[in-house]
């Protein structure tokens, strides 16, 4: 009967977890570059003397789902998506650096060009400052240019240039922050083949109808495993009634 409650008791446990996963998703679906949560679950057994027959589920890791998402167009200046594959460099709030694909950009109080949860955007010696300008331009490649406060519209200056990295997607992790980072850390090398297009943003890649029908498959899965356990205790006490009246 332990095998029985066992079993479902995992397995209910797991599936509430699945379910937080994608209400997580869900709840991210309008938000720039988001990166939808994976799960991935495998029974297993239990070691030990007496256990040899009982199994359990086991979450063997979140991982992360990294199709592009859609692209679409603002005409916003600060607006950039990373084209194909490619990360924007960010320092994250503990100092580190991270890797995020939200390109909604601004430049924040102190001059310093952020993302638009609040990141600093990462360039060639450190965060991006940006100088007060008529007018701010990014390139393809990254580049950030200004025209200075009082200078003619074709007077461009480059101030300097954002930092696209494209490490190996298996070598990426993502944190509870919902940056990535590199699994064994450290920084990834600059990448000049990643490109950015201006005006434009990568929306989530998290499939909203996708996201509600694993919603209720969840539901039912948690259902099913708690109306199981409800089982083994009936199963259980009609053993010991036997068991009294024998």
């Amino acid at each position: 009967m332990d095998r029985m409650v066992y079993l479902a008791m995992t397995g209910a446990k797991h599936a509430l977890q699945a379910q937080q996963n994608t209400a997580h998703n869900l709840a991210n679906a309008n938000t720039t570059g988001f990166r939808a949560d994976l799960d991935s679950l495998m029974s297993a057994p239990v070691t030990g003397p007496g256990h040899d027959s009982r199994v359990y589920s086991l979450e063997t890791g979140v991982g992360n789902d990294f199709q592009q998402g859609s692209m679409q167009h603002t005409g916003r200046e600060l607006d950039i998506a990373v084209e194909g594959k490619g990360w924007i460099a960010v320092q994250a709030a503990d100092g580190t650096e991270g890797y995020t694909r939200r390109g909604d950009l601004k430049v924040g109080p102190g001059g310093l060009l952020e993302t638009g949860d609040g990141r600093l955007v990462m360039g060639n010696d450190g965060p991006v400052a940006v100088p007060p300008a008529e007018k701010i331009e990014i390139g393809s490649d990254g580049t950030v240019s200004v025209v200075p406060l009082g200078q003619s519209a074709d007077t461009l200056a480059v101030v300097d240039r954002i930092k696209l990295v494209n490490p190996p997607e298996t070598e990426l992790t993502k944190g509870e922050d919902g940056l990535f980072r590199l699994k064994q850390g450290g920084q990834a090398a600059p990448d000049g083949a990643v490109s950015v297009v201006n005006g434009t943003l990568e929306g989530s890649n998290v499939n909203t109808v996708d996201a509600l029908v694993e919603m209720i498959d969840n539901q039912r899965q948690f259902e099913a495993y708690v109306k199981l356990m409800d089982a083994a205790k009936t199963n259980d006490e009609a053993s010991s009634r036997l068991l009294r009246s024998s």
